[in-house]
């Protein structure tokens, strides 16, 4: 028997590994998806190796992960409940299509992850398994092992000499990647609990920030960002640079309670430093060149869209059909949005789009020649219909 896992030599799935290899008696292959989680991934090879995997790929996927998941979200407008802006819920799919990619190679019939019963991420791995390969098998050692804690887990990974990197300095659970890093659990399970300072790594606290702002211009072709400050990037280094220069800011914290999937609420704290400064050029310039009424009708798209994102329905037709729709809208959204960023914050200064449907001479105050004002009582009056009809009625 052969298992595909899901591995990030956290403590989840180091103990999963072990795990599977004694209680199924089944050759492991370990699987990581590089989506820019940088130092978490050294040694890991050699870790998933010594502990009994038959092989352990470390798969750099972040220019697909920016490209073709990243991107195609941000012209989506897709922000979940309070303003979370699914980093790990957009990761998923991915991940998990790279997981029956290799379980195809391999001749593996099963592929294994160490997502929780109580979370959203096993329905995410598991809705993309199966609608790219109905036949796969999986594993989720959570939902019927007889580890009910961490600290169960804990124990058992010293029984056995695994070696893990959470410990009483870290009482909490993060995901890094490209787009953001997540923290849940532990301490951070008390809403009323502020996070450490000392917790985040992507940005600075904004009261520490730089005291002189910093502007930047974001260029867009169909709703994509394709340069940053007159420099043409892949969708991937926009991000790597705009992490960097927003981090250093204090740009892209949240700390939210969110409604999972599975039903129960969530306090998340998340840092979003690239992906907040997108989400703000994107949208200044879609006011200029984006139709009334198409713009309206994303808008109203966007919230489903999103939570088909949350919920793990990458590769559902709803959520092609919505993309469909959606960069079509998007492909007049082409121009320059100008950012002021400054502890914490970021102000629009400046918009150009060369798609504008803004025209200075129709919105002047001053004299023109285009809009005769005495238009507007007819408009008033036929739109005012129903109202004085209602307001007249009787009974």
């Amino acid at each position: 028997m052969k298992i595909v896992l899901a591995y990030s030599g956290g403590l989840d799935t180091s103990i999963i590994l072990k795990w599977l290899q004694e209680e199924y008696n089944a050759e492991v292959i370990c699987y990581a998806s590089d989506v820019g989680q940088q130092e978490e991934l050294d040694g890991l090879e050699e870790k998933a190796l010594k502990h009994g995997a038959s092989k352990c790929y470390v798969d750099d996927v972040r220019a697909e992960f920016a490209k073709d998941f990243v991107f195609p979200m941000i012209r989506a407008n897709a922000v979940y409940e309070s303003g979370y802006l699914l980093g790990t819920s957009i990761a998923r799919p991915l991940i998990a299509k790279r997981l029956v990619e290799i379980a195809h190679k391999h001749g593996a019939t099963h592929i294994a992850h160490g997502a929780t019963g109580k979370g959203n991420d096993q329905v995410r791995f598991e809705l993309t398994a199966y609608a790219l390969d109905p036949s796969i098998e999986v594993i989720a050692p959570w939902r019927f092992w007889k580890f009910k804690s961490r600290t169960e887990l804990m124990e058992y990974a010293e029984s056995r000499g695994i070696s893990i990197p959470v410990s009483v300095k870290k009482p909490y659970s993060m995901d890094r990647n490209l787009l953001h890093i997540s923290y849940e659990g532990g301490i951070l399970e008390d809403p009323w609990r502020a996070p450490d300072k000392e917790m985040f790594m992507l940005s600075v606290d904004p009261e520490d920030a730089p005291d002189t702002p910093e502007e930047i211009v974001i260029g867009f072709e169909s709703g994509n960002a394709i340069s940053l400050n007159g420099e043409v990037l892949c969708p991937l280094d926009i991000m790597l640079k705009l992490n960097v220069i927003a981090g250093r800011h204090g740009i892209g914290r949240i700390d939210i309670v969110e409604n999972r999937y599975v039903g129960m609420k969530s306090r998340g704290v998340y840092e979003t430093p690239a992906g907040t400064v997108l989400y703000k050029a994107r949208e200044a310039v879609e006011q200029l060149a984006m139709d009334r009424e198409v713009l309206h009708l994303r808008d109203s798209l966007a919230p489903k869209y999103a939570e088909l994102v949350y919920n793990g329905y990458w590769f559902a037709p709803e959520r092609l059909m919505l993309q469909a729709a959606i960069d079509e809208a998007t492909s007049d959204v082409t121009g320059d949005a100008r950012l002021k960023l400054y502890k914490g914050n970021i102000t629009v200064v400046g918009r150009r789009s060369p798609m504008s449907l803004y025209d200075e001479d129709v919105a002047t105050f001053e004299t023109d020649t285009v809009y005769d004002q005495k238009d507007a009582h007819g408009f008033i009056r036929l739109n005012s219909l129903r109202l004085r009809m209602r307001a007249n009625r009787k009974g």
